[in-house]
């Protein structure tokens, strides 16, 4: 045992004995004879353990850790209390943290630009003993999930979110009864990890290199980022509601590293899922790991919301891309729906900008993408024109009914579903104020919004074809005459493909899953069209169960022509039929 010049000691100091380390597991490991440290040094550096008593910020001992196998070095302690110390490393002179630490002293504020001092930040050793009160993965089929993207510290930092802990993990706890009452039943949650904020513009994403293992500290209300985080997944799990951790691990991680971080959240955390990066990942690896094996495992994928996106503001050669996307099932593949998520506009931007508009950022607006796909409907930013007003709001309604009426997991991102604008800025990373909050008060002023996708998420769940558990094939499963999905136009069974289509009905039977049949008639023309109706067997009849001209239908409404429907300019309609 070393002891520093001029550093404080103690008889539990004195005490500890140093015995032989191990070199796996990475990090630290407590049993109740010791703890073992082990940590990855490159080839020829001299590495020692810095102890620090709890709290303090210069270290009391340091220690020379010992080559065990390969590039790895390790220590370990009879006798220590790990209630009484934090540490750090120190390579070649330069203190360094833990890849692996579970927790961090000396971030638990949010800290913006500034510098951190040589042993400021300190690596906590994590004492496991939480109740979790019986708690585990939900395990929602993809085919049930309403999903609902959020970022921990923008979800409620505005102070229009009427929460208590502004911010926070606990903060979106207080929100379980608001998104259990919407419908939502998974939350995916932007980096709540350990990340660097600081920097030439603040990091408010949190995209990039981090501390993996480490919930990040400055999202609880505590200072506590472990127990925080384990208490928000405990209360979302009682409500019903999964979480999802975006995990964007950076080149240069390896593959090792990649699957102990996921399956340390999944042990440790109970986390659901995860959204990972398949050019950085081992996609293929994780997805045959045994621990991680009835754990959501996704990423992004953009083809939905640009098919979908063109087809909401009228695009030709639209309708084969659309026909696809509305029957595609999500678990296959991993992915999920969404129309707008946190890179891009907003679904209130998306219907009032032409154009990106991130000068803000201080990067002369050439941050952000350039094609989304977006329409102004007519006037560039706010606009208090009345048929520019009208028109954009039936198109958020549009937009509603493209992601919720598809078969796939859809995703809403936290905001849409009232309102919420960043006022063009398509490409948030370093806002950290009311453009990158959510501005509750837009949820107090368009209820009528918030009450119809509340209503439409409803309907989803009421209507099992509206959300199947294999993806449709088109083929007649059932043996009833009919099969599972089909579509139409003008004339029945005849589906406009033609380039200048712009309006599609899609017919789904319900003789496999129960229910109601369904018939969607999707309007994108900026003219009425008129679609034929199916026949239906017995004497069932087609009744009128939402439209975005109307809203969703407290009672469906008998329709009086049973062979046809007209459609409005940009109107979507759902049909059943009983």
């Amino acid at each position: 045992m070393e002891q520093m010049a001029g550093s404080k000691s103690s008889r539990k100091d004195k005490s500890m004995k140093k015995i032989q380390g191990k070199p796996l597991p990475l990090g630290v490991t407590v049993s109740k004879e010791h703890v073992n440290f082990a940590v990855a040094v490159p080839q020829g550096k001299e590495c020692s353990l810095l102890l620090y008593h709890r709290g303090e910020k210069e270290p009391c001992m340091s220690y020379l850790m010992e080559e065990t196998v390969g590039e790895i070095q390790a220590a370990a302690f009879g006798d220590f209390d790990i209630s009484e110390y934090e540490y750090n490393y120190e390579i070649d002179g330069e203190v360094s943290a833990d890849p692996y630490a579970g927790a961090f002293s000396g971030r638990e504020a949010w800290l913006g630009e500034g510098e951190v001092k040589r042993h400021e930040v300190r690596c906590r050793i994590i004492v496991r003993d939480y109740d979790w009160e019986g708690d585990e993965p939900l395990k929602i089929p993809y085919h049930k999930v309403i999903a609902y993207g959020l970022h921990v510290r923008g979800f409620t930092k505005d102070s229009t979110s009427g929460a208590k802990h502004k911010g926070t993990f606990e903060g979106v706890a207080e929100k379980l009864t608001y998104l259990k009452e919407l419908g939502i039943n998974q939350i995916q949650c932007m980096p709540v990890y350990e990340f660097e904020e600081r920097g030439n513009r603040i990091n408010y994403w949190g995209y990039g290199e981090g501390y993996y293992f480490a919930p990040k500290s400055a999202y609880s209300s505590g200072g506590d980022g472990v127990k925080s985080l384990k208490d928000m997944v405990k209360a979302c799990h009682k409500e019903g509601i999964e979480v999802v951790l975006h995990m964007p691990f950076v080149n240069g991680v390896s593959g090792i590293v990649i699957h102990e971080c996921l399956r340390y959240y999944v042990t440790e955390y109970h986390i659901d899922g995860f959204i990972l990066n398949p050019y950085v990942a081992p996609m293929e690896s994780i997805f045959s790991d045994p621990v991680l094996k009835r754990t959501k495992i996704m990423k992004y994928q953009d083809s939905f919301q640009n098919v979908m996106r063109r087809f909401l503001k009228g695009d030709e050669g639209m309708v084969n891309d659309v026909t696809f996307w509305l029957k595609h099932h999500s678990k296959g593949d991993g992915i999920f729906n969404y129309m707008t998520a946190h890179n891009g506009f907003t679904l209130e931007d998306l219907v009032s900008y032409d154009a990106k508009h991130n000068e803000s950022n201080g990067e002369n607006n050439q941050d952000g993408q350039d094609y989304n796909y977006s329409w102004n409907c007519g006037a560039e930013g706010i606009s208090r024109k009345k048929a520019v007003v009208e028109l954009r709001k039936k198109q958020v309604r549009n937009a509603f009914f493209l992601l919720l009426l598809s078969q796939g997991t859809p995703c809403i991102l936290a905001g849409d579903e009232f309102g919420n604008s960043q006022k063009g800025n398509n490409n948030a990373y370093c806002q950290d104020n009311r453009t990158g909050w959510v501005n509750w008060k837009s949820a107090k002023g368009d209820r009528e919004l918030r009450d119809f996708v509340k209503d439409l998420i409803a309907l989803r769940k009421r209507y099992p074809v509206l959300c199947q558990k294999e993806e449709p094939m088109g083929i007649d499963r059932a043996g009833c005459g009919v099969p599972e999905v089909s579509y139409h136009g003008e004339q029945a069974w005849r589906a406009p493909v033609e380039v200048s289509s712009r309006q599609l009905g899609v017919y789904y039977s319900a003789a496999l899953t129960g229910g109601k049949d369904c018939y969607v008639v999707y309007n994108m023309h900026w003219l009425e069209h008129d679609f034929a109706l199916p026949a239906l067997s017995g004497k069932r009849r087609w009744f009128l169960a939402a439209s975005t001209q109307e809203g969703v239908l407290r009672e469906e409404t008998l329709l009086e022509d049973q062979r046809k429907i007209t459609a409005l300019p940009r109107t979507i309609l759902l049909i059943v039929g009983r």
